[in-house]
């Protein structure tokens, strides 16, 4: 510990790293580009993965959505090609036959963005969508409430007249951003009450943009909209520990059963499964993250190569000062030390000069992709990831100056002091 606080040893090891500036730069370079790569690659990765996640958070992660489709098989008189629709009905069934649901919601769409101001409120209008849902479709596409309530089960049972409008609908309606609560709207020439203004987690929908969807009571839109008893999607979450596969599986045997689709027709019942999206998101960004470590780690460790040839060299040229430095005493562990010093400290330097600027150009891009919507969100590393950082530099030093030390503590003071 002694010589580690020896000033005179560091202004050694700064000498000899200075005493040939372009070799100690050129040999430094290695490693610096090879951290510059390694956390500019993380922080792009990093950026990928949270975009990637944002596209699907606010989803249950174990959830599915259903939906009917055309038959591609013939099944008991029927002919390939059929249509057919999910009912009301089929959402009971599903409940008494699939025990492994935690949640379930029918849901609905509709509106008429074709056309100018389905939605007015005085004198301000726009077109926007319509979603008739289960107060449970908020925990499997979940949303954050602004003002006010989601859907209840009242609204569902009572077929009340009431809505809750997204944050962009919201903004045109009330552009004084006035408290919307208790307000009358009126969607498609039918008046409804506003009961809440939701914010979603997700620009990722099923049904459109919820900035700009009204969410109505299941049973009042298809009562208002002369819907009869069709569901358009059926939404389904598993209870906790179940695979959503199972709860899919499931649901896709009872529509068959009910609506006589061939067992064997992958296609006759539309389904989306977000829990196989989610890992198939995961494991994609394990494989960047994988790819990004093996490719800057190798880099590293081919600047390190470079840093341990000129070590070698540095070690030969110094011969006779190492065998004079053995003849007045010096042992061969500080020999071995001082060789190691430098090696880690050419190391450090370099790479921490590649972290610096690396993570500068990281801040710049954050900055700029904060402006607006991007699907690339903070390019940044982890207080955890630059520590690692630095000891990974610090194996990498002490492994690039473990041969030239070793040749150095090899070296013999007599003929060492003879060697010309």
């Amino acid at each position: 510990m002694k010589n580690f606080f020896d000033i005179d040893r560091w202004q050694e090891i700064w000498i000899t790293i200075t005493h040939n500036k372009s070799r100690s730069v050129l040999t430094a370079f290695g490693v610096f580009w090879g951290m510059f790569m390694l956390v500019l690659m993380v922080g792009a990765g990093n950026s990928l993965e949270k975009g990637i996640k944002s596209e699907i958070d606010g989803f249950a992660v174990n959830s599915c959505f259903f939906w009917a489709q055309r038959t591609t098989m013939p099944y008991k008189g029927f002919q390939k090609g059929r249509s057919w629709d999910i009912r009301n009905n089929d959402i009971k069934v599903i409940r008494q036959r699939v025990p492994e649901l935690q949640y379930l919601s029918p849901m609905l769409f509709g509106g008429n963005t074709s056309e100018q101001n389905n939605t007015v409120r005085g004198e301000y209008g726009g077109s926007f969508g319509l979603n008739g849902c289960y107060p449970e479709a908020n925990e499997i596409q979940t949303s954050r409430m602004i003002f006010g309530r989601y859907i209840n089960d009242i609204d569902i049972e009572d077929k009340r007249k009431v809505c809750v409008i997204g944050e962009r609908v919201y903004e045109v309606l009330f552009p004084k951003k006035e408290d919307p609560l208790g307000s009358i709207i009126r969607i498609n020439g039918i008046y409804f009450q506003v009961v809440g203004v939701s914010q979603a987690l997700s620009s990722a929908s099923i049904g459109g943009d919820p900035k700009t969807t009204i969410t109505l009571p299941f049973t009042t839109m298809q009562q208002t909209f002369n819907q009869g008893d069709v569901v358009h999607f059926v939404a389904a979450t598993a209870k906790p520990g179940v695979k959503m596969k199972i709860v899919e599986d499931k649901i896709v045997a009872v529509l068959s059963d009910l609506h006589q689709i061939a067992p064997d027709d992958k296609e006759g019942v539309g389904r989306v499964n977000i829990e196989d999206q989610f890992m198939m998101f995961n494991n994609l960004g394990l494989g960047i993250t994988a790819l990004i470590w093996l490719v800057g780690l190798g880099t590293l460790f081919a600047g390190a190569i470079g840093i341990s040839n000129i070590m070698l060299v540095t070690v030969r040229e110094r011969t006779k000062e190492i065998g004079v430095r053995r003849a007045l005493g010096a042992t061969p562990g500080n020999i071995v030390g001082q060789i190691l010093t430098e090696s880690i400290v050419l190391t450090i330097l370099a790479g921490i000069g590649g972290i610096m600027i690396s993570v500068g150009i990281l801040s710049a891009v954050g900055v700029a992709l904060s402006q607006g919507d991007q699907f690339f969100k903070d390019p940044q590393i982890s207080f955890m990831m630059g520590v690692g950082a630095l000891l990974i530099l610090a194996v990498i030093g002490t492994l690039a100056g473990f041969i030239p030390a070793q040749r150095a503590m090899m070296i013999k003071p007599i003929e060492a002091i003879r060697e010309e």
